[in-house]
């Protein structure tokens, strides 16, 4: 059966269109319809015209979030030596070797982010089916496998984040919280639109954009007009 909406989201839908809002007036109503009772995120859900079961048609990789994420992330490196006392010097919340690892294994999973130097990786491998399913298993191409512990650490705590293509070809990102102001909302996804663009995957054929809808976490999605977003300069959003 229809999960029933609530009158509260009834309510919020009402004052949405279905059509497709220029970027800033859909993140203007992304903000009048976050009303839950907790700070809500800023969400994009963007189609693309991918088939992620092939190979060259997949995305994976990272976008810096100019205006920061409005979270604390809490980030764990697994290194070895002085590598350790790097990261900790560097600002990670957690910081060892072996006897991470051994916390991780027994179920500690106190951290949003879990960075590892390449050394350390074939040890880090037997924590696959642990980190995998939660999307915090350390990558190259997510940045989070890396001897220069100090860049990371500052890019990820300042609004670095990773993201994917689902099996869909959805691409899912929380790009800020709704207490932003829709100016500096729409410089992040301004970035993530451009980053999007220069990661295109190598498969991909036709049109690339189908479409992109923003949302606060408990509200309805606003679709974005993808061509003015597109064309927008960056300039413009900062």
């Amino acid at each position: 059966m229809p999960k029933k909406l609530s009158r509260r989201l009834q309510e919020l839908q009402g004052k949405v269109e279905e059509r497709p809002y220029e970027a800033i007036e859909a993140l203007k109503l992304l903000k009048e319809t976050a009303t839950a009772k907790f700070p809500e995120s800023a969400e994009a859900h963007i189609r693309l015209g991918i088939d992620p079961k092939y190979t060259d048609q997949q995305l994976r990789t990272t976008v810096s979030l100019p205006k920061g994420t409005g979270q604390v992330v809490r980030v764990a490196v697994i290194a070895k030596g002085e590598k350790v006392t790097e990261a900790t010097n560097a600002g990670a919340d957690i910081a060892g070797s072996e006897e991470l690892i051994g916390e991780i294994q027994n179920g500690m999973m106190d951290f949003d982010r879990l960075i590892a130097t390449p050394d350390m990786m074939p040890q880090v491998a037997k924590l696959g089916r642990l980190l995998g399913p939660r999307g915090l298993m350390p990558s190259p191409k997510g940045g989070t496998v890396t001897f220069d512990l100090t860049q990371a650490i500052e890019e990820f705590k300042a609004g670095k984040l990773e993201f994917r293509a689902d099996r869909t070809g959805i691409v899912h990102v929380m790009f800020g919280k709704a207490s932003f102001s829709a100016e500096d909302l729409l410089v992040n996804l301004k970035s993530l639109q451009e980053t999007i663009d220069r990661n295109r995957p190598s498969g991909a054929k036709g049109r690339f954009w189908r479409s992109i809808f923003v949302s606060a976490t408990m509200g309805p999605s606003i679709e974005v007009d993808i061509p003015t977003l597109r064309d927008l300069k960056a300039v413009e959003a900062a």
